[in-house]
C-alpha cells in the first residue's frame, strides 16, 4: 500500500511539477514590432513573444555569465532546483540535447534556485553529469528575482518549477513551459530555431 502511494504521489508531481499550474499570458507593452528587425535570420515570431530581460547570475566556479553573453545563441532557460524531483526528471534529456544541438547554437542554462552553495550545486551536477551551463545567486536572492522577472516579462507569475523558456537567436522568449518536458517535445519546438 506504502508503495502504491508513493508511485501515486510520484506521478502527480511529474505532471504538475513543482508548484501549482498556471497559463502562459503575455505582456503586450514588450512584444517586438515588425520594426524591430534583428539581424539574425529566425521563423517569425509568435504574437505573444517578448524580450528576454537580462540578466547577471554566477557559474559555479565564481565566472559572471550575462543574458547578452549568449546573444546569437538559441535558449533553453530552465527554472530548476536539486530538491525539486519533476526538475530532475529533465535532466538526462537536457544533457542528450546539449550533447547533439551545441554545436548547432543550442545553449541550456539551468538557474539553480534555492540549492545550496556553489560547491553543492556542483556536487550535484558532477553526480547527474549535468553538461550544460548552471548559474547561481552571486550575492543574495538573484535567482528568485529572475525568476520573478521572467514571470512578470511572460505576462503571469512562475508558480512552480521546472519552469522551462525557449528564446530565440535574437533573444525572444518563443515559449514557456511549466514542469518537465521529453527531449522529443523540446526537439520539436526548438528544430525551427537552430
Amino acid at each position: 500500500m506504502k508503495n502504491i502511494i508513493t508511485f501515486i504521489t510520484l506521478i502527480g508531481l511529474l505532471l504538475v511539477g513543482c508548484g501549482s499550474s498556471e497559463k502562459p499570458t503575455t505582456n503586450q507593452t514588450t512584444k517586438k514590432t515588425s520594426t524591430e528587425t534583428a539581424n539574425i535570420d529566425q521563423p517569425p515570431l509568435p504574437s505573444n513573444a517578448v524580450k528576454a530581460p537580462e540578466f547577471t547570475l554566477a557559474r559555479t566556479n565564481g565566472d559572471l555569465v550575462s543574458m547578452s553573453d549568449l546573444k546569437g545563441k538559441v535558449i533553453l532557460l530552465n527554472f530548476w532546483g536539486t530538491w525539486c524531483g519533476p526538475c530532475l526528471v529533465e535532466i538526462p534529456d537536457f544533457n542528450t540535447l546539449h550533447e547533439k544541438y551545441y554545436n548547432s547554437g543550442l545553449e541550456i542554462v539551468g538557474i539553480t534556485l534555492t540549492s545550496g552553495s556553489a560547491s553543492q550545486i556542483q556536487s550535484f551536477a558532477d553526480k547527474w553529469k549535468m553538461n550544460y551551463t548552471l548559474l547561481t545567486d552571486i550575492k543574495g536572492n538573484e535567482t528568485q528575482d529572475m525568476m520573478t522577472v521572467y514571470g512578470q516579462a511572460t505576462g503571469g507569475p512562475i508558480t512552480g518549477i521546472p519552469t522551462t523558456f525557449l528564446i530565440d537567436r535574437n533573444g525572444y522568449i518563443v515559449k514557456r513551459y511549466l514542469g518537465p518536458r521529453s527531449e522529443e517535445i523540446f526537439y520539436n519546438d526548438l528544430k525551427p530555431y537552430l
